[in-house]
C-alpha cells in the first residue's frame, strides 16, 4: 500500500520547524528533505528516520525496520509521530549527521534532432 499525500503532508507540517522541509513522491512513496538531504521516508503511512548516532541517542529504545524489501533498517517513528516538538528534534539532529548530497552532473546539452528522410527518392531517375 503506498503512502497517501495526506500522510506526507502531515508529517513535513510537523518537522517544518527543522529547516526546509519538503517531500518528493518517489515510486508511490515519499522522501522527507531538510535543508536538501534525505532524513525519512514515508512506506506505507509510517515514517522511517535515516539512523544515525545522534539519532539512536536522542531516541534511546529504537524501533528499527526497512521501508521498504532490501532496504537497511531505519528508525521506525510511530508513537511520536504526533509530538512536533520531539520529531523536530530527531529531525535537526538526523540532518546535522548526514552528508551533504554530492552536486548533479549538468546535463549534457541535447542535439538538435536530424531531420527525417523523405520515403521519395531523391536522386534523378538514370536513363538507359
Amino acid at each position: 500500500m503506498a503512502s497517501d499525500q495526506s500522510f506526507a503532508d502531515y508529517a513535513t507540517d510537523q518537522i517544518k520547524g527543522a529547516g526546509r522541509v519538503s517531500s518528493r513522491k518517489m515510486f508511490g512513496e515519499y522522501a522527507i528533505y531538510c535543508d536538501e538531504k534525505v532524513v525519512a521516508l514515508l512506506c506505507d503511512n509510517q515514517l522511517y528516520m535515516r539512523p544515525t548516532t545522534g539519532g539512536r541517542a536522542f531516541i534511546g529504545r529504537v524501533t528499527e525496520g526497512s521501508p521498504f524489501p532490501g532496504a537497511k533498517a531505519h528508525f521506525l517513528v510511530t508513537d511520536q509521530l504526533d509530538d512536533r516538538e520531539w520529531l523536530t528534534e530527531l529531525v535537526v539532529i538526523t540532518a546535522r549527521e548526514l552528508p551533504v548530497p554530492k552536486p548533479k552532473k549538468p546535463k549534457e546539452p541535447t542535439r538538435p534532432a536530424k531531420p527525417a528522410k523523405s520515403k521519395r527518392a531523391t536522386r534523378p531517375n538514370k536513363k538507359a
